[in-house]
C-alpha cells in the first residue's frame, strides 16, 4: 500500500473510530426526563410573537414581494403569488413595516397615488439605491391581506413630523369624508384600512435620530398624542422605541414617565432589539462553519432569555399589572453577508444552525407570555434571517421557514409548564443546555410539545412521563450537518420529517437526532 493511501486510510479509521465512539455515548446516554404538568396552565402565547418584518431593504420588497403587474413571474397585483403562499401557509399574524432604519426616511405620500407620478429617491441607509416607490401604502396593505395578517405600521420620528403621521393615520383610517379620506377613496380604497399596531420611531437611540431618552421621550408623547386611528371601530396599540439589547436607559425613562402619565398620551408596547450576530460587524459566516462557531452563535442567542428576564423586571416596577407589552420587533441572526451579494442588502444564506436559533427564540418568548405578546424577525424575504430566499422566478423555503411552520399550534395556545432534566455539553469554553422545550395547549385542546436538540454530535432520547400521555406524533427538523442548507438546486436538504414517540408503559420516548428541532402532538 502506498504512503499516500495509507494515509488516507489512517484518517478514514480515525473518523470511523469517532463517529462509532459517539455512537456509542449516545447509546449509552441516559433519556432526558421531561414532566409535563398537563393540569396547569400559564399566559396565552399571542400569536404575534411569529410576526414578521419586511424593509425596503435589498430585495427584501422588491423581487421578494413585489414584481409588478406587468412580471412574467405569477403574481396578484404586482404581489408573488409564491411568496404569499408560502406565508399563508405560516398563518402569518403580522407583518412590520415600512421599517426599520427606512422608515425614519419614508415619506408616505411618495408611495401614493399614480406609479407614473412617484418620485425615485434614494435608500441611503442601504447601499443608496434608488427606491422607486412602487411598493407603497395601498400595495403594503394588498400584500397583507394577500396573506391574511395584520398590520404593523412604522412611522417617521426621525425626519417626519407629528403632523405627517397625523395626515397618513387620517389618510389610512379616516370613514368620515375628509379631504384625506377622498383622496384614499380616489387611490382605490373606499374603506378604512385595519392598523391595529402603530411603532412611533424606529431605533431612535440609532439610526433614528441617535436622540436621549429624554429627547425622544418629548417627541414619544407628542406623537402617541396627535398619531390618532380615526376610525371609531378600531383598537390601535402604540408601541414606543425601548431596549437596545441590554441598554434599559429608554425603558426606564419612558415606563417611569408612563407611570405618571395624565391623559393626553398613552402607549401599549415598548420594542426591544436584540440580535444573534456574536460580535460586531457581523463576520460569523452563514454556511462553511465549524462547531466552535456553532457553539458561540448559540450561547449569543441563549442571551435573550436574560434581556426579557431584565427588561421585564424593569418593567414590573412601574407596570406590576403588566398592562404594556414588550415587543421583540427586531430578532434573529446577523452573519457576515453572502460573498459578492450587493452592499448593504444584507442577503445570507440559512442553516440549520438557524432553525435552532428561531426554535430557542420562540421558546423563550413562549415562556415569557406574560410579557411578550408581539415578536418580529428580521426579515420576511431574501434579508437577514430570512423565512424564503427568492432568484427570479425560482423560491425556497429556509430551514427557519420550516421552524415557523412546524410551530403553527403554538399560535394563541395555552402555555402548559414543563420541568426537565438538565444536561449540559461543552465546546470548547461553551457551555450550552443539550435540550430546550415548551408545551402548550391549542385552541382546539390539543397538547403540544416543541423540543430542540442544542447538541451538535449527540442524539437526545427524551422521556416524556405522564400518567395521561399515550401517544407522541409529529415532525423532526434535522440535517445532514449543523450547516447544511437549501439551495435553489437542491431545496429540501433541510426538510421536516415525520417523528412518533415508543410507547413504553406510561412513558413516550422521542429520539432526537443531533442539531434537531421537533414538535410534536401528545395524545391522552
Amino acid at each position: 500500500m502506498g504512503a499516500e493511501l495509507m494515509t488516507a486510510f489512517k484518517a478514514l479509521c480515525i473518523v470511523g473510530t469517532l463517529a462509532f465512539a459517539r455512537w456509542v455515548q449516545a447509546s449509552e446516554d441516559p433519556a432526558i426526563q421531561i414532566a409535563i404538568e398537563t393540569r396547569a396552565a400559564g399566559e396565552k402565547i399571542d400569536r404575534h410573537i411569529f410576526g414578521q418584518f419586511a424593509e425596503h431593504l435589498g430585495r427584501g420588497i422588491y423581487e421578494g414581494i413585489w414584481v409588478g403587474p406587468s412580471s412574467s413571474i405569477p403574481n396578484t397585483r404586482g404581489i408573488r403569488n409564491d411568496v404569499v403562499a408560502a406565508l399563508k401557509a405560516l398563518h402569518v399574524p403580522v407583518v412590520r413595516w415600512p421599517g426599520g432604519c427606512f422608515a425614519d426616511e419614508y415619506h408616505w405620500r411618495k408611495g401614493i397615488g399614480a406609479e407614473a407620478k412617484r418620485p425615485a429617491t434614494l435608500n441611503p441607509n442601504w447601499g443608496g439605491v434608488i427606491e422607486p416607490n412602487t411598493f407603497g401604502t395601498h400595495e403594503f396593505f394588498d400584500f397583507a391581506q394577500q396573506i391574511e395578517a395584520d398590520a404593523y405600521i412604522s412611522i417617521n420620528v426621525g425626519s417626519g413630523s407629528p403632523q405627517e403621521a397625523s395626515d397618513w393615520l387620517e389618510y389610512l383610517t379616516a370613514d368620515k369624508a375628509s379631504a384625506l379620506a377622498m383622496e384614499r377613496r380616489a387611490n382605490g380604497h373606499a374603506a378604512p384600512f385595519k392598523v391595529p399596531f402603530l411603532g412611533i420611531g424606529n431605533e431612535s437611540w440609532g439610526c433614528g435620530g441617535t436622540m436621549t431618552p429624554e429627547y425622544y421621550l418629548s417627541q414619544l408623547k407628542i406623537y402617541s398624542r396627535y398619531a390618532r386611528n380615526y376610525d371609531g371601530n378600531q383598537t390601535m396599540q402604540r408601541i414606543a422605541v425601548g431596549p437596545d439589547s441590554t441598554d434599559s436607559s429608554y425603558l426606564e425613562a419612558i415606563m417611569q414617565a408612563w407611570q405618571k402619565k395624565g391623559w393626553s398620551w398613552d402607549i401599549e408596547g415598548v420594542s426591544l432589539h436584540s440580535y444573534t450576530v456574536g460580535k460586531w460587524p457581523p463576520s460569523f459566516k452563514a454556511t462553511g462553519f465549524g462547531e466552535a462557531e456553532y457553539a458561540a452563535l448559540i450561547h449569543d442567542t441563549l442571551r435573550m432569555e436574560d434581556m426579557v428576564r431584565q427588561h421585564s423586571a424593569t418593567m414590573d416596577k412601574y407596570d406590576p399589572q403588566k398592562k404594556i407589552s414588550l415587543v421583540v420587533d427586531e430578532w434573529g441572526s446577523w452573519l457576515a453577508p453572502t460573498p459578492c451579494s450587493p452592499a448593504g442588502f444584507l442577503e445570507q444564506q440559512n442553516s440549520q444552525r438557524d432553525a435552532i436559533i428561531a426554535a430557542l427564540n420562540i421558546n423563550i418568548f413562549a415562556r415569557h407570555a406574560d410579557r411578550v405578546r408581539m415578536a418580529n424577525i428580521a426579515q420576511m424575504v431574501n434579508v437577514l434571517q430570512a423565512m424564503i430566499l427568492t432568484d427570479k422566478d425560482r423560491m425556497i423555503l429556509t430551514p427557519t421557514y420550516h421552524v415557523f411552520k412546524m410551530y403553527v399550534p403554538f399560535q394563541d395556545a395555552i402555555f402548559v409548564p414543563i420541568s426537565m432534566s438538565s444536561e449540559t455539553f461543552q465546546i470548547g469554553g461553551v457551555t450550552l443546555p443539550r435540550i430546550d422545550a415548551v408545551a402548550a395547549r391549542s385552541k382546539s385542546g390539543q397538547l403540544w410539545l416543541a423540543v430542540t436538540n442544542v447538541d451538535p454530535n449527540r442524539s437526545a432520547h427524551i422521556e416524556i412521563t405522564s400518567p395521561t400521555i399515550k401517544s407522541a406524533t409529529g415532525d423532526i427538523l434535522s440535517s445532514p450537518k449543523i450547516d447544511s442548507v437549501n439551495t435553489f438546486e437542491n431545496a429540501t436538504v433541510v426538510s421536516p420529517t415525520p417523528l412518533t414517540g415508543k410507547v413504553s408503559g406510561h412513558a413516550v420516548t422521542l429520539t432526537l437526532t443531533p442539531h434537531s428541532v421537533a414538535v410534536v402532538a401528545l395524545g391522552t
